[in-house]
C-alpha cells in the first residue's frame, strides 16, 4: 500500500501521529478510490484521539491554516492539490425520528462499523511500524472485486440509522456499475418511509449524482423497485406500465424515459439536458388518450410537460432559474425536430425552430436523437439521416437568415418615430407582422426591407410617415 501514500502529506501525517503518539488511518473514499483506479483529492482522516488537536499540529507542520467546525468535531486543510480532513474515531447512535447521530470517542472498528458500505469503511494505518497496513474487518476489498454494495451491519439497521444511506447504496451502484447485496435491497424496501425524515435538498444531491453517473438507468431501476422513487418522485413512476384495449398497447414510457437518458449520457454530461430527457415525457400519463381505429395518443404532452417543470423543480428543491427555464424549453419543443424530420421540410418551418430554440438548439437536437428507441435498424437509419438532413438544412437557414437569438431589425421605438406614434395596439400589431414575415421567408431579416414593409403596413392601416428612417 505503500506506492499508494507518496504525496507528502502522508509523510506529514505519520511523523506528527508519531510524535504525539496516536494511531491515524487514511480511510473512505479516498481508498476505495485506489484499488477502483479513480483519482481522489479529498482524503479522510481518522485519529484515535482529538482529531481537531491533531489537525492543527499537522497544519503547524505543514505551515497552513486549518478549518476547524467544533460543532462536527472535524478538522480541514488544504495542502498542495489535495483537501484533508480529520475526524477522531467515533462510534454513532441513533434517535428514531432524526438522522443525526449521538457522537461518542469509539476505536477503529466502532468507527469502521459506522460507515455506510464494507467498500468505504477500508482503512489503511499511517502511523510507527503498522504504516501502510491495510485494514479491512468487513472484506470490502472482496466487496469491491465482486463489484458489491453491502453495509458493514445489519443493513436494516443501517438504513433505519441514517435513511439517506439508501439513497447513497443506490448511487454508488449506479456510478460503479455495481449491484446493491440483497439482504440491503429488502432492507431498503422495509425502511423506505424512513426517507421522508431527510431533507430535500439532500435527497436531490443524491439523486443529481445518480443522474450524473455513467449510466444512470442502474440507479433509478433501484429507486423504482425498492420504492423508493414513489415517495421522492412520484410524478416518474406514474410513466411506468402499458395499458391494452381492443389489443393495442403503448411503449412502457417508464423505461423508454431511462433508454431516453442513458442514450443522452452517451454524448453529454450536462446535468440539465439530462433532466429534459427525464422530464421529456412526464404529461403522458395526463394525457394519455385510447382513440377507437387509431389506437393511444398523447396529444399535448410536450405543453403540459413544460407547465409541469416549474412544479418539479419546486418539489425537489432545484434552481428556479435560467437552468429550469432550459429544461422547460426543451421539454416544450422536443417534438418538434422529429416532426421536422418526418415531413417535407420547409424554410419557413426550420426558421420558427430556430427562433423558438435559440441558442438551444444544438441540445434540442441531442435530445431529439436520444428519443430515437426503437428496435427496428431499418428506422433508426431512416430517423438518423432525416436528422441529418434536417442538422444541415438548419444550418443553411441560420447562415442565411441568421434566425438564432433573432432581434427584431425594426423596433417599437422605430415605429412609433417613423409614424409619431406612442405606445399602443399599432405598434405591437406592426412588430408582429415584421417578425411574421421574415419567419415566413416575406422578406429578408435586413432592416432596410424591414422599414419598408413598416412603412406598407402602417399604410395598410391609415398611418401616416412622419420621420424618415435609414
Amino acid at each position: 500500500m505503500k506506492q499508494h501514500l507518496q504525496h507528502p502529506v502522508f509523510k506529514v501525517i505519520a511523523k506528527t501521529a508519531d510524535e504525539m503518539q496516536l494511531q491515524a488511518y487514511a480511510i473512505g473514499g479516498f481508498v476505495r478510490d485506489i484499488f477502483l483506479n479513480r483519482p481522489s483529492k479529498d482524503i479522510d482522516i481518522v485519529v484515535l484521539g482529538n482529531g481537531i488537536q491533531f489537525a492543527e499540529a499537522v497544519g503547524r507542520a505543514l505551515k497552513v491554516k486549518v478549518a476547524v467546525f467544533k460543532n462536527f468535531g472535524t478538522a480541514q486543510l488544504k495542502y498542495q492539490d489535495v483537501e484533508v480532513e480529520f475526524v477522531g474515531a467515533r462510534k454513532e447512535s441513533y434517535r428514531s425520528d432524526s438522522r443525526k447521530p449521538i457522537v461518542e470517542d469509539g476505536t477503529l472498528e466502532e468507527d469502521q462499523q459506522r460507515r455506510d458500505f464494507t467498500i468505504n469503511a477500508l482503512a489503511i494505518a499511517l502511523h510507527g511500524s503498522q504504516y501502510g497496513e491495510l485494514i479491512d474487518p468487513f472484506n470490502g476489498m472482496q466487496h469491491l472485486h465482486e463489484g458489491l454494495i453491502k453495509t458493514p451491519l445489519n443493513p436494516v439497521e443501517t438504513f433505519s440509522d441514517d435513511p439517506l444511506r439508501m439513497m447513497r447504496a443506490v448511487r454508488f451502484a449506479s456510478q460503479l456499475n455495481f449491484k446493491v447485496n440483497q439482504d440491503a435491497v429488502d432492507a431498503i424496501k422495509s425502511n423506505k418511509e424512513r426517507i421522508k425524515i431527510v431533507s430535500q435538498e439532500r435527497i436531490t444531491d443524491e439523486l443529481n449524482k445518480i443522474i450524473l453517473s455513467p449510466k444512470p438507468s442502474i440507479g433509478f431501476k433501484y429507486l423504482f423497485d425498492t420504492g423508493l422513487l414513489h415517495l421522492i418522485f412520484p410524478q416518474m413512476t406514474a410513466l411506468y406500465g402499458v395499458d391494452y384495449i381492443d389489443g393495442k398497447g403503448h411503449k412502457d414510457n417508464f423505461y423508454h424515459t431511462l433508454q431516453v437518458l442513458d442514450n443522452i449520457c452517451e454524448t453529454t454530461t450536462d446535468l440539465w439536458l439530462r433532466w429534459a430527457a427525464i422530464l421529456h415525457d412526464i404529461a403522458k400519463p395526463a394525457t394519455k388518450r385510447f382513440e377507437a381505429g387509431h389506437g393511444w395518443t398523447f396529444h399535448g404532452h410536450e405543453d403540459r410537460g413544460a407547465r409541469m417543470v416549474p412544479k418539479i423543480f419546486a418539489q425537489l428543491k432545484l434552481p428556479l432559474n435560467d437552468r429550469m427555464k432550459f429544461v422547460q424549453k426543451l421539454v416544450q419543443l422536443h417534438l418538434r425536430p422529429i416532426v421536422l424530420a418526418q415531413d417535407i421540410i420547409t424554410d419557413s418551418a426550420l426558421r420558427r425552430l430556430l427562433f423558438d430554440a435559440g441558442e438551444d438548439i444544438e441540445a434540442l437536437m441531442m435530445l431529439c436523437k436520444a428519443d430515437i428507441t426503437t428496435k427496428n435498424e431499418y428506422k433508426i437509419a431512416r430517423y438518423r439521416n432525416n436528422f441529418e438532413l434536417v442538422q444541415q438544412k438548419l444550418k443553411d437557414v441560420e447562415d442565411r437568415d441568421r434566425i438564432r437569438n433573432w432581434q427584431p431589425p425594426v423596433t417599437g421605438t422605430d415605429i412609433m418615430e417613423i409614424f409619431g406614434l406612442k405606445e399602443g395596439r399599432e405598434v405591437g400589431i406592426i412588430k408582429s407582422q415584421i417578425r411574421e414575415a421574415i419567419l415566413e421567408g416575406e422578406i429578408p431579416n435586413t432592416r432596410e426591407a424591414a422599414i419598408a414593409f413598416t412603412i406598407r403596413k402602417g399604410e395598410e392601416i391609415g398611418l401616416k410617415v412622419v420621420t424618415e428612417k435609414n
